[in-house]
């Protein structure tokens, strides 16, 4: 199985997206948790036109990205998974685990250094929140995450497969929990144990500091119960809260060329 995994990557990665992006999307028109205060049609154009700039701008200056460093290094023998030999699902799963730790510090650290805050605010600028929001990153953070996610695949060495599962993880519950639905509450008690739930990463959303500046995960929960940065709801509740920053509250703003442009603007 693992092996079909690694030899159909790229068809799966693909299949996941669209997959994921169909049905949250569906799950919001059926059941949206807040009104939109921006168009949906304008929004979806300039939040995923950024996405696909974003990869067409990964492919051209990575034509080895995170999964063909993982081949290189299992070839040479780097990393550390690639010294210790361990049965295979157990690396895969120290693997997935480790790659999602280090992405819940990366999260909180372009949070609280000001120059790289100044890219990642984009992604919070947006003043709606749904599957769109997931995908919608500044083009230089994501260079940046590109060059963590070589290195660490380079020190840790992990299985290929392990890469690829990580980065599906990371793409298709990124849209999952920024979706404009919840879950049952009873539910959404039980899923946040494992998993990042909508109603879990909209506090991290909030105009409100305090609370923007908790839950950081996107996959995994245990990082932020275990650091501290855990928040169970917003203080307004998730109906009243404002989404987004409050200098960015503007609706004629949001363009893709206003998003690219955002770090560099004094406000």
């Amino acid at each position: 199985m693992f092996e079909i995994i690694a030899n159909n990557e790229p068809v799966i990665r693909l299949s996941f997206f669209i997959g994921t992006l169909v049905a949250v999307g569906l799950w919001e028109i059926i059941a949206p948790k807040r009104p939109p205060s921006v168009s949906k049609i304008w929004r979806w154009t300039n939040n995923f036109g950024i996405t696909f700039f974003n990869t067409f701008l990964l492919r051209v200056l990575f034509p080895i990205l995170a999964v063909g460093v993982a081949v290189i290094a299992k070839e040479k023998g780097w990393g550390v998974l690639n010294i210790i030999q361990l049965p295979e699902i157990i690396a895969i799963t120290i693997a997935v685990i480790l790659q999602d730790f280090v992405i819940y510090w990366q999260h909180v650290i372009f949070h609280h250094f000001p120059i790289l805050w100044r890219l990642h605010k984009m992604h919070h600028a947006d003043v709606d929140y749904d599957v769109s929001t997931g995908a919608r990153f500044h083009p230089i953070e994501i260079i940046l995450s590109m060059l963590l996610k070589l290195v660490v695949v380079l020190l840790l060495g992990p299985p290929v497969v392990a890469v690829i599962i990580f980065e599906i993880l990371l793409s298709s519950i990124a849209m999952f929990n920024h979706a404009n639905a919840g879950l049952p509450p009873s539910i959404d008690k039980i899923i946040r144990l494992f998993m990042v739930t909508p109603d879990m990463h909209r506090v991290h959303h909030s105009v409100i500091r305090a609370e923007h500046n908790h839950n950081f995960g996107f996959n995994l929960p245990w990082w932020d119960y275990m650091f501290g940065t855990y928040t169970a709801a917003p203080s307004e509740g998730h109906d009243k809260m404002t989404i987004g920053l409050d200098e960015y509250q503007e609706k004629r703003k949001q363009s893709i060329f206003w998003m690219l442009l955002l770090p560099f603007l004094k406000k």
